[in-house]
């Protein structure tokens, strides 16, 4: 097993780096890597403690700076250690420069200004959790996604994970003992998705659910005949309202919130398009 230290270095959050750095080494099999991460890197004296530690441990260096005189120092003393050190968004910042035929404006933290997108994404947040397992279904209307499912088949994880992203979600479970509020099924504006899993997945999960709680896992909840059920009156649900549905079971939380993404973008589209066609007189 290869091992070797990754130094990554940031004027601010490092929250892009660290997402470069972790789909790029999800290429590659058989690694340890050792990382150290350093935000906030905005002073020479802060740049000097730094590459005292990647001295001591020898790697290489990704980093995500905007000051030229910071950057220029990085570069040189990784060059001087015969350390490779990579500017991981030039390329797309240069791309985008003859696009738009403007220079970077190389401030530090810009995507994470404080602007209308900030305060609005703090809001979804907000409106996400006040929704969170079918609460506050009077409000479902002001939401632009409604997430429907069985228990334990991510409806939560990927309603923050959407919220972080911008969007108003709500979620609902779907239990053939305690039908969904009659409001769901006349909603305008938010697109509803119906999230649906493997059987045999979702007992697992459950099951594993119900072990982190000390609880006992023989129960109907787990039961191989009962889930089936369950998902096969959620599926009935989902088609006789004509929602589109998304198959959770080998998807992560990013990736089941990409299509959800993909499901609404789609959406607003084709609203956008009959919006923009010929009107009746």
């Amino acid at each position: 097993m290869a091992r070797f230290h990754l130094h990554l270095l940031s004027d601010s959050t490092g929250e892009t780096l660290e997402m470069i750095a972790k789909a790029a080494l999800a290429q590659f099999d058989d690694t340890d890597v050792v990382r150290h991460f350093w935000p906030m890197v905005r002073s020479q004296q802060h740049l000097d403690r730094i590459m005292g530690e990647i001295a001591a441990n020898p790697g290489l260096v990704f980093f995500t700076l905007v000051n030229d005189e910071t950057r220029g120092k990085l570069e040189a003393r990784c060059q001087a250690l015969g350390l490779p050190a990579i500017a991981v968004l030039d390329g797309v910042t240069d791309a985008l420069e003859g696009l738009l035929g403007q220079e970077a404006k190389g401030r530090p933290g810009r995507q994470h200004r404080l602007d209308e997108a900030y305060f609005a994404r703090v809001d979804a947040i907000q409106f996400t959790i006040a929704h969170d397992d079918g609460v506050g279904w009077e409000d479902w209307e002001d939401a632009e996604l409604v997430l429907a499912g069985v228990s334990r088949s991510s409806k939560t994880p990927t309603s923050i994970y959407l919220a972080n992203r911008g969007y108003k979600v709500a979620n609902i479970p779907i239990v053939i003992e305690s039908p969904p509020p009659s409001a769901l099924f006349g909603l305008k504006r938010p697109l509803v998705v119906g999230l649906t899993t493997a059987p045999e997945r979702l007992i697992q999960i459950r099951r594993n659910r119900l072990l982190s709680l000390s609880q006992s896992p023989d129960t109907d909840y787990v039961d191989q005949e009962k889930v089936e059920r369950e998902l096969k009156f959620a599926r009935r649900m989902f088609a006789d309202n004509n929602w589109p549905v998304i198959d959770v079971t080998r998807r992560s939380i990013e990736e089941t919130a990409a299509a959800v993404i993909n499901l609404y973008n789609e959406r607003m589209a084709a609203g956008a398009q009959a919006t923009a066609g010929p009107k009746p007189i």
